[in-house]
């Protein structure tokens, strides 16, 4: 009886040993993923970083150039702009890293950039803050482009890099040459101009409510179609691949809602929120 007691109090004491080092995995990554984070990347080369913070007034339009890094922006309700910009660089020791790293200065006019960038082994990203209703203008060479919960004439590229927009509304252009694109809209119809998105090389996804309505012009040259939607969806069921676009109006039309892609599938689901 003594023996089995003994052999239950391991087991338990093994089980709670694996939840908390699963929860310590856990906890790890997350922090692999906050911003700035003091991760090394995948190169072999020393690595250093710095997180720069500045509060900006209130404008009619933020405007971020960026080189090499991604570029988030975040609606919120406030009044003035907070610009987090993390400074990173890969060199063959810590000292050189460092030194390039207090080497950048960030300039906030008259937009977002960084000054005295090496072209090699460095990167700048920016997390921003901004009131609700702001106009935006973003440019990236290389990275991400990532805005949520922002109202406005939003304008934005970038040549390398995913584009993810998560409730915005207003008159809102984008495109990046090289990178998917993932658009989750919110309410039952668009606030605004339109939306017109595309990419050269890279997937798409529409995700928005089974009755909203819109104009969607959606496609891809060469890529699969798939759709929740019934009236979205290619007629041609034996055609998979090539050319596939539809364009047609949802639940009494609304706004136009333009997505496309040289290369790439094209998925439109239907969501809750």
């Amino acid at each position: 009886m003594k023996k089995l007691q003994f052999i239950l109090l391991l087991s338990i004491l093994s089980l709670l040993a694996s939840l908390a080092f699963a929860q310590d995995k856990s906890k790890e990554k997350y922090r692999k993923h906050e911003f700035c984070s003091k991760q090394n990347s995948w190169s072999q080369k020393s690595f250093a970083s710095d997180l720069r913070e500045k509060t900006l007034p209130a404008a009619n339009a933020v405007n971020v150039d960026s080189q090499n890094g991604r570029i988030t922006i975040k609606g919120e309700n406030r009044s003035d702009v907070l610009v987090k910009a993390c400074v990173r660089a890969w060199r063959d020791s810590s000292s050189k890293a460092e030194k390039l790293v207090k080497s950048v200065r960030i300039e906030t006019s008259p937009n977002i950039h960084a000054e005295n960038m090496s072209k090699r082994n460095m990167s700048v990203s920016y997390e921003i803050r901004v009131p609700k209703s702001t106009n935006l203008a973003l440019k990236s060479n290389n990275g991400r482009i990532t805005i949520s919960d922002v109202t406005g004439q939003l304008k934005f590229e970038t040549r390398n890099g995913r584009i993810t927009l998560n409730n915005v509304a207003g008159d809102v252009k984008g495109e990046t040459n090289n990178g998917r694109v993932s658009v989750k809209l919110s309410g039952n119809s668009w606030n605004g101009n339109g939306l017109d998105v595309k990419t050269r090389k890279g997937r798409i996804s529409l995700y928005m409510r089974s009755n909203y309505s819109a104009n969607v012009d959606a496609g891809t040259n060469n890529g699969r179609f798939s759709s929740d939607f019934a009236a979205l969806k290619i007629k041609r069921k034996k055609r998979r691949y090539g050319s596939n676009r539809v364009s047609a109006s949802i639940n009494g039309g609304g706004a136009p809602i333009r997505l496309a892609t040289n290369n790439g599938r094209v998925s439109i689901r239907s969501n809750s929120n």
